[in-house]
């Protein structure tokens, strides 16, 4: 990892501590608005002394470590309960729960993200009318390396009040995770055996 003077070192890890606030205290989802909304807060306009998401991550990890309690604890174990709920409902789609909710670091506002691999995205939004569950179309941008970002259908909907993005890949996209917003690297992804595990943790 790159070697900052103190003074920046310090400054980067204030504004990763207050981003990190920002997204559990407000809501915020996206890493990019928390960091300028942080910046803003203490009045850095050098982009260069921003923190990476994983620097955020990290210290959303540790907010939630000091100041979660047990609400965390529950709110996570809704969250997770809901996406196993999910995932069996769609088990046919091979569902892989991704994102914060798998690594621990979501907040109450996060959403519940799940990967489904079909060859028809409508047959999942059929399995969701048969099953009377209502949902909305939707579209993602998806990171799948450094040059290419594609555009994949998706369905949301909740179950148990707690709210479902699932995002509709080829079958054959099961393969290849897209790249984690986080570190860049190819997502973590839990089927519904690792997912059962966690919740027994």
């Amino acid at each position: 990892m790159k070697k900052y003077p103190p003074r920046v070192d310090n400054m980067r890890r204030a504004l990763a501590q207050e981003a990190a606030r920002i997204m559990s205290e407000h809501g915020v989802r996206d890493f990019l608005a928390a960091k300028r909304k942080a910046a803003e807060r203490f009045g850095v306009t050098d982009n260069a002394v921003l923190p990476k998401n994983i620097e955020i991550e990290t210290a959303l990890a540790e907010y939630q470590r000091l100041f979660g309690g047990d609400s965390h604890v529950e709110s996570l174990y809704a969250q997770r309960s809901a996406a196993l709920e999910a995932m069996r409902q769609l088990r046919e789609f091979e569902p892989r729960l991704v994102g914060a909710v798998l690594s621990g670091t979501a907040t109450e506002h996060s959403d519940v993200q799940l990967h489904l691999f079909a060859d028809r995205a409508e047959s999942v939004a059929i399995k969701l009318i048969d099953a009377g569950i209502a949902h909305e179309v939707t579209e993602r941008r998806v990171k799948m390396n450094a040059e290419r970002v594609l555009g994949y259908p998706g369905v949301r909907f909740e179950i148990d009040a707690q709210p479902i993005e699932a995002t509709v890949f080829p079958t054959d996209g099961i393969r290849q995770a897209p790249v984690s917003p986080i570190d860049g690297r190819p997502m973590k992804r839990a089927n519904a055996d690792e997912l059962e595990q966690l919740l027994k943790s």
